[in-house]
């Protein structure tokens, strides 16, 4: 599972490495779903017990196990899957990780796989990522929206909180220079107009925002 078009698939952010290595990771199998090319699995592997990454991309995976090769890192594993079908018990996870790539499958698997007192965390989009061109990402979550999930399927909230970082152009080509490189995607998927008819009313800000989210099974 792959972020969605005019989506960035972002590196880890230090808040929530920081989640994570504040578990005893050295003890712990961690399942790291949607994994790409394993850029989180990759980072945790070091301080792991052991590391599983799944994606249903088989070039991706291909990609992470070449790059788990040329880091010497013989703890991890990747595995060609589909995170929204597939169950997470035959993996053994002490914890269920996911970097953008979160949807309600996801959570209720790791709510079923995972025993009380084990992590499930994540960094979702926020549904004020890209708010300016009016069209929030199938895969984004608010606050009010993830606490539900999250509670539904068996989980005692840790942390839930918003990264934020909304960039201020002085003009519209600077406005148009920063998210060129989303251009070709956000055309396919109707924001490029939007994101123009923002700028022509007087817009001058591009959003990214995404949400850092860390419970415990109960």
């Amino acid at each position: 599972m792959a972020p969605s078009p005019g989506e960035t698939a972002e590196g880890p952010s230090p808040t929530f490495l920081e989640l994570l290595r504040a578990e005893p990771l050295g003890e712990l199998t961690v399942l790291d779903v949607g994994t790409g090319a394993g850029r989180l699995a990759l980072a945790l592997a070091p301080f792991c017990r052991a590391v599983v990454g799944i994606d249903r991309d088989a070039r991706q995976i291909d990609e992470a196990r070449k790059r788990a090769a040329a880091a010497g890192l013989a703890n991890v594993r990747f595995v060609v899957g589909d995170v929204e079908v597939e169950e997470y018990a035959p993996f053994k996870p002490d914890m269920v990780v996911a970097h953008l790539c979160v949807s309600d499958a996801i959570a209720e698997r790791a709510g079923r796989v995972l025993p009380p007192g084990r992590v499930f965390a994540f960094v979702a989009f926020h549904t004020d990522q890209w708010k300016e061109t009016a069209r929030p990402s199938r895969f984004a979550y608010g606050e009010v929206g993830a606490k539900r999930l999250l509670k539904r399927c068996g989980f005692a909230i840790e942390r839930l909180e918003v990264e934020r970082e909304v960039a201020t152009f002085e003009s519209v080509e600077q406005a148009l220079a920063a998210a060129v490189a989303l251009q070709d995607a956000w055309k396919a998927d109707g924001r490029w107009v939007r994101y123009v008819k923002f700028l022509e009313e007087g817009g001058r800000t591009l959003t990214r925002a995404h949400l850092v989210a860390k419970a415990r099974k109960a």
